[in-house]
């Protein structure tokens, strides 16, 4: 079992199926191994091969896939037979229409995909502040970044699966602390990857995080507490 996941409530789900996309990024690598601890099966979506072997350490099983050019019929079938997706790709930043088409488009195919393949349940990793109303300058070349993950969050909540949204405030390399603090209100700060990928082992599993966005900084609740908040 992963750090904390014996402290998880009673309706959770373990020995998952789980397609983690964009799983070279840092915090899907750190994402792997916690969810192989809890007893989950992991694929693990890349675009570079050069990537596999890293992939498969941190513990999943790595299938070369450009999500940027699948269609929805293509994500269905390398969806097929998982029990979850969890999307933690994006473009990266700098070129805006790259990131219209990963960060958003890519992604809404993905649940279409998700729906088609009979998946069910969800998990989007987006950031703190997202949403119609993310008020980011249209001059900002953060804005599209922003724009994309608004379109992309209201697709899935209007979709028939059953979702969970991560907002995390600003990402860091630091060591992960297990604790968190969580709402509505919350001013972005700073979490560590390792605390990101943590909560996203824990509320995939977690039926108590369906239909939720979940917004997030470091704090002073243990991960699973903060979840049931």
């Amino acid at each position: 079992m992963g750090a904390g996941a014996e402290s998880l409530p009673g309706d959770t789900v373990e020995g998952m199926k789980i397609l983690v996309i964009g799983a070279h990024g840092k915090v899907a690598l750190e994402l792997a191994p916690r969810l192989r601890r809890m007893g989950d099966g992991v694929t693990g979506i890349i675009r570079n091969p050069a990537h596999a072997d890293e992939v498969a350490a941190a513990g999943a099983t790595p299938v070369v896939a450009d999500i940027e050019t699948l269609d929805t019929e293509a994500l269905a079938t390398l969806m097929r037979g998982q029990d979850a997706v969890i999307w933690s790709a994006g473009a990266g930043g700098g070129n805006p229409q790259r990131t219209y088409a990963v960060d958003r488009d890519a992604a809404i195919r993905s649940m279409d995909a998700a729906e088609q393949a009979g998946v069910g349940r969800y998990l989007m990793v987006s950031y703190l502040g997202a949403g119609p109303d993310h008020g980011v300058d249209p001059e900002s070349s953060f804005f599209p970044y922003a724009e994309a993950k608004a379109a992309a969050d209201q697709h899935l909540k209007a979709s028939g699966l059953k979702w969970t949204i991560l907002g995390p405030s600003g990402l860091t390399l630091d060591p992960g602390t297990g604790r968190i603090e969580t709402g509505e209100d919350l001013t972005s700060g700073r979490v560590p990857r390792a605390d990101v990928a943590e909560v996203a082992a824990q509320a995939i599993h977690r039926d108590d995080t369906i239909g939720r966005f979940i917004a997030f900084n470091t704090g002073d609740t243990p991960i699973a507490d903060a979840l049931a908040g």
